[in-house]
């Protein structure tokens, strides 16, 4: 059962989260230092994040720009990254690209280039990794399987964006079958890039706090934890 108690045990939840990737990692015959943990901090207010920083969380995970860069802000004075993983309007291309290490949610030519003119202008690079929609399911965003390798190219000439792997969201299943085949399609998009060398160091951002076992086993190597450590979101209120 997952503590929703706020500030409790985060450290705990931590170790226990890991060493359930490291049993997934060593049950497929990987070594467990190939896959990182991005703690996810929707809707977590910044005094209880200083928690995961002191517990050695150093990149942070978040869906909503707006609510990356107040975080960023009100947590200035440590030394953290951030990874924004939502998907993104592209008159919001000048936010993120302010303050954001890294962009899970890619899925488009004119935001690469929205993104990429923005970074420029700041001086600045960042890693991004490019959205797949795995499942077919209208109510997640990314680029059409289809599509994947044809963006990809279409992402060599930006100088200011890394392109390192792609990212999904598996499909809304209890069959864990037919989430693992979203899982095995992004491995597989991953491996035909490689060969096009169009992907850099290849990885794979698939996994959450209730499948990311099942990711690690096809090829994870990141994985994006929210409610597993910080607990069930609050509901908004009325």
């Amino acid at each position: 059962m997952v503590d929703s108690t706020p500030d409790s045990g985060f450290a705990t939840r931590l170790k226990a989260i890991r060493e359930r990737i490291d049993l997934a990692a060593r049950s497929a015959g990987r070594n467990p230092v190939d896959i990182r943990l991005l703690p996810v901090t929707k809707t977590v207010e910044s005094a209880r994040l200083r928690e995961a920083v002191a517990a050695g969380c150093r990149r942070l995970g978040e869906n909503k720009v707006q609510e990356a860069a107040r975080k960023h802000h009100e947590l200035s004075d440590l030394d953290i990254e951030w990874a924004v993983i939502g998907h993104l309007q592209t008159n919001k291309a000048r936010n993120v690209a302010a303050f954001a290490t890294e962009f899970q949610a890619l899925d488009s030519l004119r935001l690469a280039e929205a993104l990429d003119r923005r970074l420029q202008a700041a001086g600045r690079g960042m890693v991004v990794l490019v959205q797949v929609n795995t499942s077919g399911e209208a109510s997640k965003s990314g680029v059409a399987p289809g599509e994947t390798l044809d963006l990809l190219r279409a992402l060599r000439p930006f100088s200011s964006l890394r392109v390192n792997g792609l990212m999904t969201l598996a499909a809304r299943s209890e069959d864990e079958e037919s989430v693992r085949r979203c899982f095995r399609l992004l491995r597989e998009l991953r491996d035909r890039g490689r060969d096009e060398s169009l992907v850099g160091d290849g990885e794979l951002s698939m996994g959450m706090s209730g499948d990311f076992e099942a990711a690690v086993e096809e090829g994870a190597t990141c994985v994006r934890i929210g409610t597993a450590l910080f607990g069930v979101r609050a509901l908004p209120t009325k």
